[in-house]
């Protein structure tokens, strides 16, 4: 049903009557879609005492705002929309109808007026978790209310749900930490997460010795296809180095350098959506499994729901690329974040952005479409924010990409895209796109 996709954004224009020069308000909505609840953005500015113009979805409205009835309406490509709404005060409340002109849709919303962010001193708040999640889900109340700006200090347990004294808290799965509410945080903005401190909190991690699947040739799958021990590592916290409990001979005196990452980060999927097992990744973030998602890296998510409901968890204290043994070194975890609010800028699948890189995510069941995903992300960045040409994004992409596979051990198959921020500086995009 094609005519259901434009409703994931709503654009209008409206101002006060009295007002003569286009004001621009931007409002919350909340539509209910034949029974599910579903949030859009809607930004309203009028130009004169009465004439509305404004665009839904790429369609450009025209109407009127009189006396508090907003109506606007247009058609592209055969789908014809109508938004139709009383205002009071602070409140709107209507109906928009969209889809073919014989057989259109009609919701009813309500959408109350986006104020700006309040003037706050950031805060740093200590959390201690009593209650772990195993889905990404908009209907878990929020642990924590957060300003933009301010720190979180928490704990995450391991991805088996055990805590700093290896004692079960939850059952496995990824047991997440949160989810933490943004003020003024609406959907059509994002989220970053910057992450400031990960600290080991025991001195062990468990693995194990498997190599997924997916990484197997047929020779190699008959050589591995005993592997299936559970595999202790020994965490040195004073020299972070990792060594195996395995009781092997040729790795008694291996040690590996540590490096302490989150394997899950996300927001919360839409109410109306079947939330997703924390075992998981797509455009909402997820089970990334990407091992630069680490102190100092910078974590960019799009807001879903009204306050972005922040969840992260499944900490590793080392994984390799791809993380092959189905597990890393999971371990729990000390986690010290700070959350930034983007307002008016959608990310509409996770970025990473590091002291020296900017990384695209791409995420799908074959490594082929996750390049596909990641490469769209970064064209997308790099197009927004460089106002690059198809030509010019190109030429820079065929010199400058580097491809890394982030994982391979779970539904979806991973990519990282990275460009080097030395080679960016170097970009002069124009006064005006494109």
């Amino acid at each position: 049903m094609k005519h259901l996709l434009p409703l994931l954004l709503l654009t209008a224009t409206l101002a006060p009557a009295q007002q003569q020069s286009a004001t621009n308000e931007r409002w919350q909505l909340t539509a209910d879609f034949y029974g599910a609840t579903r949030y859009y953005r809607l930004d309203l500015d009028q130009h004169d005492a009465a004439h509305v113009t404004g665009t839904y979805n790429g369609t450009h409205l025209t109407g009127t705002n009189t006396g508090g009835h907003l109506k606007v309406e247009g058609t592209e490509n055969g789908n014809h929309v109508i938004v139709d709404a009383h205002q009071d005060h602070d409140a709107l409340t209507g109906t928009v109808t969209f889809g073919e002109i014989a057989s259109p849709l009609v919701c009813p919303f309500t959408a109350t007026l986006v104020k700006p962010l309040p003037q706050t001193t950031p805060k740093t708040h200590e959390f201690k978790p009593t209650t772990y999640y195993r889905q990404y889900s908009a209907l878990n109340k929020p642990v924590l209310h957060i300003n933009s700006g301010d720190t979180i200090h928490t704990t995450t347990v391991d991805a088996g749900g055990n805590d700093e004294n290896d004692i079960k808290r939850i059952a496995g799965g990824n047991p997440q930490t949160g989810p933490f509410y943004i003020e003024g945080a609406q959907p059509g903005d994002t989220i970053a997460v910057h992450i400031q401190k990960l600290r080991l909190t025991r001195d062990t991690a468990g693995s194990n010795d498997d190599l997924v699947q997916s990484a197997l040739s047929p020779s190699l799958a008959i050589r591995t296809r005993d592997n299936h021990s559970s595999i202790k590592w020994k965490l040195d916290r004073v020299h972070m180095t990792a060594s195996p409990d395995s009781g092997s001979a040729v790795l008694k005196d291996l040690n590996v350098p540590l490096h302490p990452m989150l394997g899950c980060v996300a927001v919360a999927v839409g109410p109306s959506d079947a939330p997703p097992p924390t075992g998981d990744s797509g455009y909402y973030g997820g089970n990334m499994d990407f091992n630069e998602i680490a102190e100092g890296a910078t974590v960019y998510l799009p807001v879903i729901n009204p306050g972005a409901l922040l969840y992260f968890g499944d900490g590793h204290a080392l994984q390799g690329d791809g993380e092959l043994n189905g597990n890393a070194l999971e371990t729990s975890m000390d986690v010290t974040v700070t959350v930034d609010l983007i307002q008016n800028q959608r990310t509409g699948f996770p970025r990473i952005e590091t002291p020296t890189q900017i990384i695209a995510l791409g995420y799908s069941g074959y490594l082929d479409d996750a390049i596909k995903d990641a490469t769209s992300n970064m064209a997308g960045w790099l197009a927004n924010k460089y106002q690059l040409n198809p030509s010019e994004l190109g030429q820079l992409l065929g010199v400058a990409a580097h491809y890394r596979v982030t994982e391979v051990a779970d539904r979806n198959s991973g990519i990282a895209l990275k460009i080097d921020k030395d080679l960016l500086n170097h970009l002069h995009p124009p006064q005006t796109p494109h």
